[in-house]
């Protein structure tokens, strides 16, 4: 199975919608435009900023649908896979498969707390699913647990299309840890935390998922990019220059914030979907704030 394109700057794309909740598609083709413009190696559809949770079945497909036509082919696409049963999983990843993407990336269930064999069989069943479809592990501990490194690196010795992970711990640590456990596997790990993405490249991951690529995906490049070219300096000056807006969507209620600085900044993304609002007030003057000493706005 070729995982070669499995690195670089991937961003979990944000969901355009408009006032009935619907999704905006000429918005979308835009933002697919603006980030592939912007330089980023892939697109991941439906991640968490991608509001996967409050969309119905249909719009999933739509959605999909939409995005691969209009990358058409320039940047990979990954379908992430966020739902709480086993076999609403395999839908959703077939789906994915059947369309075309290139890769699906599985989120851990919500809600459940289920032990390691649990787990594991859950990733199993739903990879066997889509045997000819690359899966990366989504380690997002918001769920209220995480993947252990050494579950992850057993779920890449024994279930063949289980090829790497998107950790969003936020530990490097841990990410290190799954670096040192499945060296000479082939194993891809994507820092999933943007204000870590330099150290990430440094510990041996192959890129990152980086949420603030939606509104300066050439800022979020230029770490990984500098970094492949050996100016070590310039990466970490580039991340630097990244981190106080990355810290700034910290100001939201999750995950409001990607699209409160994509609207600043002019690309009228929407609002998220209910419960979340935009944010308002002190917090988005705050947010304007930063913008503008980063030189950003």
């Amino acid at each position: 199975m070729n995982t070669e394109f499995i690195k670089g700057v991937i961003v979990p794309i944000l969901m355009p919608i408009d006032k009935e909740e619907m999704i905006h598609i000429p918005k979308l083709r835009e933002m697919v435009n603006y980030v592939i413009s912007g330089g980023v190696h892939g697109i991941l559809l439906f991640g968490s900023n991608g509001e996967f949770f409050a969309m119905e079945p249909e719009e999933l497909e739509q959605a999909t649908e939409v995005v691969l036509d209009e990358v058409n082919g320039r940047v990979p696409v990954y379908i992430g896979v966020g739902a709480i049963t086993t076999r609403r999983c395999i839908k959703i990843a077939r789906m994915a498969a059947e369309k075309g993407a290139q890769g699906i990336s599985l989120l851990q269930p919500m809600f459940l707390a289920p032990n390691e064999t649990e787990l594991f069989d859950h990733y199993k069943a739903v990879a066997q699913a889509v045997p000819n479809l690359p899966v990366l592990i989504y380690n997002n501990p918001r769920v209220g647990y995480g993947i252990s490194p050494a579950l992850g690196a057993r779920m890449n010795q024994e279930i063949p299309n289980i090829v790497g992970i998107k950790d969003s711990s936020g530990n490097m640590s841990v990410l290190a840890e799954y670096v040192r456990l499945t060296q000479g596997t082939g194993f891809k790990v994507l820092a999933g935390k943007d204000t870590m993405i330099f150290s990430a490249l440094a510990q041996g991951a192959v890129g990152c998922v980086a949420t603030t690529a939606n509104f300066l995906p050439a800022y979020v490049v230029d770490i990984y990019n500098l970094y492949q070219a050996g100016d070590w300096e310039g990466a970490r000056e580039a991340q630097f220059r990244l981190t106080p807006v990355r810290n700034a969507l910290d100001l939201a209620s999750f995950p409001v914030g990607t699209k409160d600085i994509a609207n600043l900044m002019g690309l009228n993304v929407g609002a998220p979907y209910l419960p979340n609002q935009s944010s308002k007030g002190a917090v988005l003057e705050k947010m304007r704030a930063i913008l503008m000493q980063e030189g950003v706005l």
